[in-house]
């Protein structure tokens, strides 16, 4: 169904719940999609609400047309002295982007926001994320657009 790369861009978080012992919480997220994980920078002092600003790419090839992906977005709380605290994660549906993508060339989905959650379900904030595939373009001889095999030092 889907060949090519997934950009997540992770913007901000908003009304994070969680209590630090020493003070503020140090939020950063743990992007990942099956097997691939991504985390972002540590955003020191910043609470409650904080900004990232960070672009993750993820390559995708999965050939079943029925195949379903989903990224999944861990909030995490560092601590310095202790195991990092989960505040919340968020599950985004990409299948419809990747198909959309795949159809098109591209498909981009502009920032939005999806709630933050603990596993029984009760809201802990939002994260705003957005996302784009763009498919990778394969010819019939199964050779990649672009690639070596189709530039012109090699004909």
């Amino acid at each position: 169904m889907g060949k090519g790369v997934l950009e997540v861009h992770l913007v901000d978080a908003k009304g994070l719940s969680g209590s630090d012992f020493l003070g503020k919480l140090d939020p950063y997220v743990i992007v990942q999609y099956r097997s691939q994980e991504r985390k972002s920078s540590v955003a020191r002092d910043q609470g409650r609400n904080p900004c990232w600003n960070e672009v993750f790419k993820f390559q995708i090839n999965s050939a079943a047309a029925n195949a379903q992906h989903k990224l999944i977005l861990r909030i995490m709380d560092h601590d310095n002295f202790s195991s990092d605290d989960f505040l919340g994660e968020a599950t985004i549906d990409v299948t419809d982007i990747v198909g959309l993508g795949t159809e098109r060339g591209t498909y981009h989905l502009n920032a939005a926001k999806h709630n933050v959650v603990l596993p029984d379900k009760t809201y802990h904030g939002e994260i705003k994320v957005g996302i784009t595939f763009t498919a990778t373009q394969v010819q019939e001889d199964g050779g990649a657009i672009g690639g070596w095999r189709h530039s012109s030092f090699n004909q």
